[in-house]
């Protein structure tokens, strides 16, 4: 059977950062002298998808000296900021070919350095720009990047059962960014997540890459792009949650006995209040920032992929880990004010004794 032929369609490497804390969208846009604040249905009726929160800033820049991948020349670049301190850099390259090319395609984009690289130098250059704008301003070392996969055109179209029923080996190589053949059991689960709206298009997400068939993708598209950056959140938050349990744990194994009992521990108690209120925040913020009521199939997309991303786990891992640290951190304020109870005690129990023997003493009689 001769492989399906691409005639329309894109590719999108998507890499997120954490930036900062917060973002003032109104400011950044006037810092970065340009940008657009659209809705991604402007022309139906559908619910606001950030609800009340602040779409997110869409920056065009020009692909030049974004370096070319398998052939293909970058066709565009755009920077998203969200208002939760995060920005994702989308690179496009255009597609075109048999379907069975793609395999290749996507493992020269896996992890490709000089595209991420890229990616961070642009970001870099632009917080520079927007700095006054941003709270906290630090650009992460975590970064999540992720590949989608935009077939808008096949030369002979296909309904989707007929593209997954035909064609699901290739599909799941693109996927998995194997050049080679897989298992049927590696096709079963690259094909797991898959979800339609109508008979002619198809989103099948995995961990690592997606393939969107749609004349008509921007949503799709956009919902992909904006878990990539809530994975990149929750990956964030969880390191810095690591760095305070190995601090907590070290403060732990350090009060032992002697002064460290007596020490005062508010100022790394007063670190785990800031802490955690960062997190809730963050949680606030990034889990609430999508509002997809009303939309049941954009809603049941962002279940999809937010199951494959294991956002839920991320969720439960970061609560934990908050409930953790305050757990060690009350342990040690308690074992410290008992300590400190204690060496009260033996103070008035050492005076009340000092007072029973003052008058016995030969230099004290009389007085």
């Amino acid at each position: 059977m001769e492989p399906p032929v691409v005639t329309r369609g894109s590719c999108h490497v998507l890499v997120a950062f954490e930036v900062g804390q917060a973002i003032d969208l109104d400011r950044a846009e006037q810092l970065a002298a340009g940008g657009t604040r659209r809705p991604w249905r402007p022309s139906r009726r559908a619910p606001q998808q950030f609800g009340t929160r602040a779409t997110p800033l869409r920056i065009q820049r020009d692909a030049a000296g974004t370096p070319a991948v398998a052939g293909l020349v970058p066709a565009a670049v755009e920077v998203s900021l969200y208002e939760f301190g995060a920005a994702s850099v989308g690179i496009s390259f255009p597609l075109g070919g048999p379907l069975d090319a793609l395999p290749a395609l996507s493992d020269e984009l896996y992890g490709h350095p000089a595209l991420l690289a890229d990616a961070r130098a642009r970001i870099a250059g632009l917080l520079d720009t927007i700095a006054p704008a941003v709270t906290r301003p630090k650009l992460s070392e975590i970064i999540e990047d992720y590949v989608v996969f935009r077939i808008d055109a096949l030369a002979t179209p296909l309904i989707t059962q007929e593209l997954v029923r035909d064609h699901a080996a290739v599909i799941a190589r693109i996927l998995r960014a194997e050049r080679g053949p897989v298992s049927d059991e590696e096709i079963a689960d690259a094909l797991s997540a898959r979800l339609s709206a109508g008979p002619s298009d198809l989103a099948v997400v995995d961990w690592n890459a997606a393939l969107v068939y749609d004349p008509d993708p921007v949503e799709t598209c956009a919902v992909l792009e904006f878990a990539n950056v809530q994975l990149l959140e929750m990956r964030f938050l969880d390191a810095q949650l690591d760095s305070a349990l190995e601090q907590a744990y070290d403060t732990l194994s350090r009060a032992g006995h002697g002064v460290a009992l007596l020490r005062s521990y508010a100022p790394v108690l007063g670190r785990v209040a800031e802490l955690q209120a960062d997190a809730a925040v963050l949680f606030e913020r990034v889990t609430n920032a999508l509002k997809l009521v009303g939309d049941q199939y954009l809603s049941r997309l962002y279940r999809l992929v937010s199951a494959r991303f294991h956002l839920g786990d991320w969720d439960a891992s970061i609560v934990r880990k908050l409930q953790t640290i305050d757990g060690i951190y009350q342990k040690l304020a308690d074992r410290a004010t008992a300590r400190r109870l204690e060496v009260l005690e033996w103070i008035v129990i050492l005076l009340i004794g000092v007072s029973i023997l003052l008058p016995f003493l030969p230099g004290f009689r009389g007085h």
